[in-house]
């Protein structure tokens, strides 16, 4: 059956005498001798764990579709992460399929032959003429280093553990089971520890954000001086997000004043004054989909004042202390309790709660003021291995080659009336990725400075 073509509701009519005509006269384009995407032979190693894992079972795993934004006009298309994970492949529509045998084919949709049919030139979503050219079978092969057969030759009788939620079409050729949801868990698990060549797309990723923070600064000036300064350093970290990689790995938070005060601000709508923080979080997505997730909290006067400081040691302190938690073995959790105590003691110390510290921690009333935990896993998510099953995630320990954030804040409401008038609307966060070695833990994105005093000075040096 032929699939009906995508075509504008505003498209002219086309006569037999342009379809006929249409279809002859082209080079020979095909290409040999495609080179592999450097993903592949990890990609392989993964596939063969997942068949290990389900023997005697066949897997399926989509691509996902496209998703409009607007009447026939879609979002940029990003493959679900599972599927990127397991081929490196990243055309919407398609469906990995592992047998039983273990064996894994790529069910693609091949570029259009010009000789046959009209989608290269009237399909909307999918024609070359529209959105570019797609790779045919033997490329995809190539490319790939897998099997591959044409999208249309799907065939999914029988029973199938499913990643489903991803491609309707794909869910409804197999019956759900129980098994699917054991699956999709798995799926997560495989990516808690990071194989040698995702933590160098990691770190690919963090050395580019840490570029973009450069930008950014240096774009201060011109930014303060605009109605909407927030929009426009979101601007300069998305210029420098895609010239390095795909794209912002998520939409960046740029927070000023008491926008810091809202944990995922991204309307990013707001002045920018001199006499306030700036809370940035932002990341490269490398163009192989990994993200970095990095936050700074910069005084837009280049100095932090006499309060601003003062909050921002605490944040600071609180971060170090839970950074030298980490090391294979420790609690995922511990790390975060280290910090929250850091900044129960402040808080305690500062009046803000009478409590002890001790008592504190167990009635969580610091969380007032702090709110969410202080980091998660990082990888081809943002918020990487979310469906990982409990006891291997958030109640498991830490094992050499996770890469995680360490991200403790303080978010002082400004209209909170148990703090000082002083410390209202003030938002702080400092976020960084670290992969878990050995014996501890390397800091990936050290080429950002953290302590305040080395803020100041690297601010200055590139505002000149």
């Amino acid at each position: 059956m032929t699939e009906p073509l995508n075509i504008g509701s505003h498209d002219l009519p086309v006569t037999e005498e342009l379809t006929a005509f249409m279809r002859t006269g082209w080079a020979d384009t095909r290409r040999t001798g495609v080179p592999a995407v450097a993903v592949a032979p990890w990609a392989a190693k993964r596939r063969a764990a997942l068949a290990d894992r389900f023997p005697g079972e066949r897997l399926v795993v989509p691509s996902g579709t496209l998703k409009v934004r607007s009447n026939d006009s879609d979002h940029r298309f990003r493959p679900h992460s599972a599927y990127s994970y397991l081929t490196g492949a990243s055309e919407p529509g398609d469906v990995l399929v592992i047998e039983p045998s273990g064996e894994a084919r790529l069910y693609v949709r091949p570029r259009s032959p010009r000789e046959e049919g009209e989608e290269f030139y009237r399909d909307r979503r999918y024609g070359e003429f529209w959105v570019g050219r797609r790779p045919d079978l033997a490329e995809a092969a190539e490319l790939y280093q897998v099997e591959c057969a044409h999208l249309r030759e799907l065939d999914l009788k029988g029973p199938a553990r499913v990643l489903r939620g991803v491609d309707p079409s794909v869910d409804a050729l197999v019956d759900p089971g129980e098994g699917d949801a054991e699956f999709e868990g798995f799926l997560s698990e495989m990516r808690l520890i990071k194989d040698e060549w995702e933590v160098g797309e990691l770190q690919k990723a963090v050395d580019a954000t840490a570029l973009g923070f450069e930008d950014v600064v240096r774009a201060l000036p011109r930014a303060l001086g605009h109605p909407r300064g927030e929009r426009y350093v979101e601007g300069v970290f998305g210029l420098r997000s895609r010239l390095e990689g795909n794209a912002a790995g998520y939409d960046s938070i740029v927070a000023s004043g008491a926008h810091a005060c809202v944990l995922h601000w991204i309307r990013n709508d707001g002045a920018l004054r001199p006499d306030d923080l700036l809370l940035l979080d932002a990341g490269v997505e490398s163009d192989t989909l990994y993200t970095a997730d990095i936050t700074r909290t910069l005084p837009l006067s280049g100095r932090f004042s006499p309060v601003q400081r003062q909050v921002y040691e605490l944040v600071h302190a609180a971060q170090e202390a839970a950074i030298g938690t980490l090391r294979p073995g420790v609690r995922f959790r511990d790390f975060h309790l280290a910090a929250m105590r850091v900044i129960c003691e402040g808080l305690h110390e500062w009046g803000v709660l009478t409590d002890s510290p001790d008592a504190l921690m167990e009635s969580g009333l610091y969380r007032r003021y702090t709110l969410c935990s202080s980091g998660h896993m990082l990888g081809l998510d943002v918020h990487d291995c979310a469906k990982a099953r409990a006891e291997t995630y958030l109640d498991g320990v830490l094992e050499e080659g996770q890469v995680l954030t360490v991200e403790p804040g303080l978010y002082l409401q400004p209209d909170d009336l148990t703090l000082p008038a002083e410390f209202r609307g003030l938002g702080v966060r400092i976020e960084d990725d670290l992969v878990i070695t050995a014996d501890g833990a390397r800091l990936m994105s050290s080429a950002l400075p953290r302590h305040p005093d080395e803020v100041e000075t690297w601010m200055s040096a590139l505002l000149g």
